[in-house]
């Protein structure tokens, strides 16, 4: 007789359901799995001997096949343990608990050889799956706050393969851990409050806040470029609650997921330059999500921009545009969220001081210009907002905090978010070209000095578009329902730019 069970693994962040079949039958002592499992799945035969053994159960002397449905679906993780060790116990011995106990039920769970449990990734994902087929969901313990994140469907913890079995049978009530309920961060390591001048790229930390635009500040050593990176959460607003979902599901498929539980706070990446392509993107031997994925509704830093590898960079034009990561290898291909708001910071030369006039530039033009190519035109087209930071004076670090706090800024980028999201569904730098102008509608001589300036610095299709969503956010922090000539005129300045002309100078 076949026993078979749910469990499901993952795909990209998506929970496959997998069915779970499990046959013994006369012959050699044998345990063979099929259905594409891999190298984790096909060691498990031994953790699974041991764990029956040590939990008090005889492991069957005779030829025992696993089938892992569907068959043409690769399997690559140990959650699948515990429904394999729970069909060969059911199997061996209808005693110890009938298969009607195992209807409508999903298992996963990796086990130990003492038979205690182990958490496993991608929990939330697949909550949500067996929520969506009516299943009750059974998994290790410490995975029951992630799980209970989807608030329908039932979900039941237990902690060793001897206490799913005593809850199966009915013999002892389900005792569930307290879950506290996660807060939103409440203190920042850096505030607007803290960083000293600099207000024309506050402004543009408030812009990209507002709009989820891509910002890239170039300026000297000391100027404040990754202190002012590091202030962007504190001015952040709050998550949505689907967005909550997203967020912990790509965490939870990547095993970075902290404390086993819903992340509430945007997520802030900064990768060092050293990171590679696939660990950026995303993909490798078992198509893990990368750093544009996990920065999903928040942040991706990139400090010291230029020193990335090119092929590193190129690999940003695909997420920068479509929010979405697509990854083909000969395993499979899967998909990845990817909407991040990228913020980078450079140097004008290796040595930072060209143009300065507090240091004297050492570079030659052709290490500065060499420096400068590694930024690629089309990776420059789709950063929406360029900022000039250059060094304050000295008088300005012992001077009082001016401009706006951290939370008055937070404020204005939430009405803004609501706005947009009333509006449009989404932040403006996701607004799909097809409404475009139905969103962004402009006053007639704001097309006019659109159109003329566009015409005049050579702007790309890409660059108009982007420019006309700056503006959209500037009136929304102004909560104007159409664009103005003066709007336009601010989002223009930031596509306006010295920095690749020589003979640029810091005030």
């Amino acid at each position: 007789m076949v026993v078979k069970l749910w469990s499901a693994d993952l795909t990209g962040i998506q929970a496959q359901p997998v069915t779970v079949e499990v046959d013994l039958s006369n012959g050699l002592s044998s345990f063979s799995i099929v259905g594409m499992p891999d190298t984790a799945i096909k060691e498990s035969r031994d953790r699974i001997r041991a764990a029956i053994k040590n939990s008090g159960f005889k492991f069957p002397g005779r030829r025992i096949t696993v089938n892992l449905a569907p068959a043409d679906l690769k399997k690559e993780s140990s959650r699948i343990d515990i429904p394999i060790a729970l069909g060969i116990v059911v199997s061996s011995a209808k005693r110890i608990l009938p298969t009607a106990a195992l209807k409508n039920k999903m298992f996963v769970g990796e086990l130990s050889l003492d038979g205690s449990v182990r958490p496993v990734t991608g929990i939330l994902s697949i909550s949500i799956s067996a929520a969506s087929k009516e299943l009750t969901l059974f998994v290790p313990e410490p995975n029951y706050c992630e799980a209970r994140a989807v608030k329908t469907g039932t979900v039941i913890p237990y902690r060793s393969l001897n206490h799913l079995i005593t809850i199966l049978k009915g013999m002892e009530d389900t005792t569930v851990p307290d879950c506290p309920e996660p807060e939103a961060q409440g203190s920042f390591p850096v505030t607007l409050e803290e960083i000293k001048g600099q207000a024309h790229a506050k402004r543009a930390l408030i812009l990209a806040a507002a709009g989820n635009h891509n910002l890239l500040m170039y300026g000297p050593p000391g100027a404040g470029k990754s202190m002012m990176a590091k202030a962007l959460p504190s001015i952040l607003p709050s998550m949505s609650n689907q967005e909550e979902i997203e967020t912990t599901m790509i965490h939870s498929a990547g095993g970075i997921l902290k404390e086993k539980s819903i992340v509430r706070v945007r997520p802030y990446r900064a990768p060092h330059y050293t990171i590679s392509h696939i660990g950026l993107i995303g993909g490798g031997t078992r198509l893990n999500p990368g750093e544009v994925s996990y920065a999903h509704n928040g942040v991706l830093f990139l400090d010291e921009f230029p020193e990335f590898p090119r092929r590193t960079l190129e690999v940003l034009r695909q997420p920068m545009e479509d929010g979405l990561v697509r990854i083909s290898r000969a395993s499979g291909t899967v998909e990845f969220p990817s909407r991040f708001m990228l913020i980078a910071a450079m140097n004008p030369c290796p040595c930072g001081y060209f143009g300065s006039k507090v240091r004297e530039c050492h570079c030659t033009p052709t290490r500065i210009s060499s420096y400068r190519s590694r930024i690629s035109g089309p990776i420059l087209d789709r950063i929406d907002l360029l900022i000039n930071v250059p060094q304050i004076p000295l008088e300005q670090m012992v001077a009082g905090n001016t401009g706006l706090t951290s939370r008055d800024a937070r404020e204005l980028v939430e009405n803004a978010r609501q706005i947009q999201l009333h509006r449009n569904h989404g932040a403006n730098a996701w607004i799909n070209e097809s409404q475009l102008k139905e969103i962004c509608r402009m006053e007639p001589d704001a097309e006019t000095l659109l159109l003329t300036a566009s015409r005049k610095m050579s702007l790309s299709s890409r660059s108009f578009n982007r420019v006309l969503k700056v503006a959209r956010t500037i009136a929304d922090l102004e909560q104007l329902e159409t664009i103005q000539a003066p709007h336009i005129a601010e989002a223009l300045q930031y596509k306006i730019s010295d920095f690749f002309e020589s003979g640029i100078t810091y005030d």
